[in-house]
């Protein structure tokens, strides 16, 4: 059994609470915050030890899940690394790529592995969808959520479209080259929207868009590569794969889809494809997944160094959109 404790008990902490209270392999030994009635008061809704003292709660475990406000995510990490402790830290990793850099180096010095929560990875949907996504050329994603004070201590690239930063990176494995950028502050004092266009060294191009202050929650990206579309809705989870394949003779269906690209082309078939997705907890899972590689000395799914280069990608976005807006 692995020790593991919490560090911050606000909405996202406490899921993270009940989720790693369901797996097994993992002794939930206590949680830390610096709120003095949210101990008092999580400590009875859950029957798990409050902890004042962040470094007693550290030095009580193996494992230590960091879903803290993104500006002490630095402070926190580097106690635990410093004192051997394995580090499951919420997204963003840290505040800057040098802080992340700094992380990646002590974790490298002390032998620990540490995994970042981008759980979109583990999105059912994004699962089921990711044995078609080869060599995508161009992207094009949406997330749009409510206003929600909750998440405003950040800008929305950092808040939400940091998630679609990480899948596309992932998919497209590529070196970022260009990046262009805009945004607006709405309600609150950074940017509550924004969209980027992201260029790679293999030629491939993505458009991201986020917004936290949509009148509709939505979860959305779309790939589009050589034969094939694939579209995946992390909120409701479904994808959907759309493939043509070149025919060298008639098909036996009369009801297939074909497209007649004239003379001298082969004609193409069109295959739709919804892949099942099971239902899992994403959160659980990847609690899990870092369970298992600490257990088998393995790679975590979502590294540091991805965590890094999520973060690294997403500052050069509020770069672009300072200069946009500082030349405006």
């Amino acid at each position: 059994m692995l020790k593991i404790g919490v560090l911050g008990v606000g909405h996202l902490g406490k899921i993270h609470l009940k989720c790693i209270k369901e797996i097994d392999g993992y002794e939930l030994v206590g949680f830390y915050d610096t709120d003095e009635k949210a101990l008092k008061v999580v400590e009875e809704e859950y029957g798990v030890k409050g902890y004042s003292n962040i470094d007693k709660l550290i030095g009580a475990v193996d494992v230590v899940d960091i879903v803290t406000p993104t500006i002490s995510h630095f402070s926190c990490a580097k106690s635990a690394i410093e004192n051997h402790k394995h580090v499951f830290i919420e997204k963003p990793i840290v505040t800057t790529p040098e802080e992340a850099r700094e992380l990646i180096e002590l974790a490298k010095s002390k032998n620990v592995k540490v995994q970042v929560g981008h759980v979109e990875r583990f999105n059912p949907a994004f699962i089921a969808a990711s044995h078609a996504l080869k060599n995508p050329m161009f992207i094009e994603s949406h997330r749009l959520a409510h206003f929600n004070p909750r998440g405003t201590d950040v800008p929305v690239v950092l808040d939400l479209m940091i998630h679609d930063i990480d899948i596309i990176l992932k998919a497209v494995g590529s070196e970022v080259t260009k990046v262009s950028a805009s945004g607006v502050n709405v309600v609150s004092d950074t940017p509550d929207i924004a969209n980027a266009r992201l260029e790679f060294k293999n030629g491939a191009v993505a458009n991201l868009t986020a917004s936290r202050i949509s009148l509709k929650n939505m979860r959305k990206i779309r790939f589009f590569q050589r034969d094939a579309y694939i579209t995946v809705d992390f909120l409701e989870k479904v994808s959907e794969i759309v493939k043509m394949e070149e025919l060298d003779s008639e098909p036996d269906d009369p009801m297939a889809m074909i497209i007649d690209l004239g003379p001298n082309k082969k004609k193409r078939r069109i295959f739709f494809d919804k892949p099942k997705v099971t239902n899992i907890n994403a959160i659980v899972e990847e609690l899990k997944s870092f369970l298992n590689s600490v257990e088998s000395n393995s790679t975590p799914t979502v590294t540091i160094e991805d965590g890094y280069n999520a973060l690294n990608v997403a500052h050069m976005i509020m770069n672009e959109i300072g200069n946009s807006t500082a030349s405006s």
